[in-house]
């Protein structure tokens, strides 16, 4: 019996989402639709590299010296199967591009996933028991934020890898710098939860369930945090690529993915070297997949900001 209901559920909720206001605001929203199209394509690309590259950049056996600095191939001197050209180590553009966003992808969503799980506990714990914890949660988070974003990413992924033994400091990079975005990135999603959590827990709802005998624990994440979800989902979609772009400056400063494990930023710092020499694709391409990725996930935040705010509807 159970299982057979189990279906029925699925597609009943289904149901309901083809037929809510969020999902025809997507489809009557074309800006909206094309960059979730876009955004599709890339992240498509980006992890079926293994399979639609023509080369492994990882691989330095597979370099070869003389296919560096080729140009592009509609450009006299161009040669397949490089087909947007390769840096001066004869790497393959287009190979490097797709792994790279693939790295960005994973470190970006990575990044967004711990500040949410950080950012949504401590805002939670601040906003239900205020008093000193909250003093001091949110004092933590004013210092944060009067820092600037890259220069605090930077002062934790130099202190923790100096930290970290040096054989592991290389294979690690990918982690440090989830850590360090994070640990700018949680006090917005702490700032939101905490103002939802303030303004919940003064309803008939949770005060019934105090009276009750509810644990905190319970009361916070049954039924505080739920409430207090749609902000949370508009501010990660930004986030998102606002960690894309944090991951891709440290590359670019030198302070992130090494060359050997390229990013888009690391892309961006090598071939920025060779800008003025004439091989000015190894730059571009890469710029352009940096700047395709990240206007598409902001798209997409803003129509889902627009769509899930009440007042606009």
């Amino acid at each position: 019996m159970s299982s057979n209901l189990e279906p029925a559920k699925v597609q009943t909720r289904m149901q309901r989402f083809w037929d809510s206001d969020v999902w025809w605001s997507f489809k009557s929203h074309k800006s909206a639709v094309g960059a979730a199209i876009v955004l599709a394509l890339v992240i498509i690309t980006a992890f079926l590299a293994p399979v639609l590259s023509p080369q492994n950049p990882y691989d330095l056996a597979a370099l070869e010296l003389w296919n560096a600095e080729l140009p592009p191939i509609w450009i006299e001197g161009g040669q397949m199967p490089f087909l947007l050209g390769t840096d001066v180590q004869g790497r393959d553009i287009l190979s490097g591009i797709l792994y790279g966003t693939r790295i960005s992808i994973i470190i970006g969503i990575a990044s967004v996933a711990v500040s949410l799980f950080v950012g949504i506990g401590l805002g939670l714990i601040a906003g239900y028991y205020g008093g000193w914890i909250d003093n001091v949660l949110m004092r933590i988070g004013d210092v944060l934020l009067s820092i600037p974003t890259v220069l605090v990413a930077i002062l934790v992924s130099s202190v923790v890898q100096q930290f970290l033994p040096p054989a592991f400091r290389e294979a690690g990079l990918a982690a440090v710098l989830v850590f360090a975005i994070a640990m700018y990135s949680w006090v917005q999603y702490a700032r939101v939860v905490r103002a939802q959590t303030m303004v919940e827990r003064r309803k008939e709802y949770v005060m019934a369930s105090r009276l009750v005998g509810t644990p905190a624990r319970r009361m916070m994440f049954n039924h505080i945090l739920p409430n207090t979800l749609t902000p949370i989902f508009v501010a990660a979609t930004l986030n998102f690529g606002l960690a894309i772009l944090i991951e891709a400056t440290l590359s670019f400063l030198g302070v992130g993915m090494p060359p050997n494990q390229p990013s888009l930023g690391t892309l961006i710092r090598v071939g920025n070297q060779y800008l003025f020499s004439g091989s000015w694709w190894i730059v571009l391409f890469p710029s352009i997949q940096l700047c395709i990725l990240v206007v598409a996930v902001n798209m997409l935040g803003d129509w889902l900001r627009d769509a899930l705010n009440p007042k606009l509807r």
